[in-house]
């Protein structure tokens, strides 16, 4: 089994820095023009399957990677992004440096959520179910899937395949239309490749 692992394009609140989390932002013309280079790019890479978070600036970067390959698009909400609960619409320029929330990136692991949101542990849990679940499934073996997720559900997903885990980051979140590619075989993993952008002299 063959995994590419996207997170979405870029959307307005990406750019105005504002806590997204669980909210259905979509795409917008960056990120829609970040994808499709993306899918030129993947334009050779034989996609037998594509899964991805129900939101919806996933499930479009999803699209535009396929391109015309006729792939129906699951959904799981297993790979949804992290929520930030009442913090979500915040914009991070207006909040202060002291506030909790900065220990997020700062401190993943000892992240306290803002109420009606995840902690990184909740996350954690329910990608490692997703990831579990499928490279299991009898109908993907040796297929190769395509995974659209965000930067949060991304680390998380990933985590357990990482070098050094206690660096939840790895030095940073990964990057809109990021690809990480990975293979699995004999139910065991190998990251291939990590947050891969196509896109850079475009």
């Amino acid at each position: 089994m063959l995994l590419y692992i996207i997170r979405h394009g870029e959307t307005s609140w990406n750019v105005m820095r504002k806590i997204q989390g669980a909210t259905d932002i979509p795409l917008n013309e960056n990120g829609i023009r970040l994808a499709k280079i993306t899918g030129e790019k993947l334009a050779d890479v034989p996609f037998d399957a594509a899964i991805s978070s129900p939101l919806q600036r996933a499930y479009k970067t999803a699209q535009l990677v396929l391109g015309h390959r006729e792939i129906p698009i699951e959904t799981d909400e297993r790979i949804q992004e992290i929520s930030f609960g009442d913090l979500e619409g915040e914009q991070l320029l207006q909040v202060d440096p002291s506030h909790p929330f900065f220990s997020f990136f700062a401190d993943a692991y000892h992240y306290v959520p803002a109420r009606n949101g995840e902690s990184i542990y909740d996350i954690c849990d329910r990608t490692h179910r997703f990831y579990e679940d499928l490279i299991h499934r009898k109908d993907l073996q040796e297929k190769t899937v395509l995974i659209a997720t965000h930067g949060c559900a991304v680390r998380a997903l990933l985590q357990p395949l990482y070098g050094d885990t206690d660096d939840f980051w790895q030095g940073g979140v990964c990057p809109n239309c990021g690809v990480n590619i990975v293979e699995v075989k004999d139910g065991k993993a190998a990251l291939l490749e990590k947050d891969k952008i196509y896109y850079e002299d475009q």
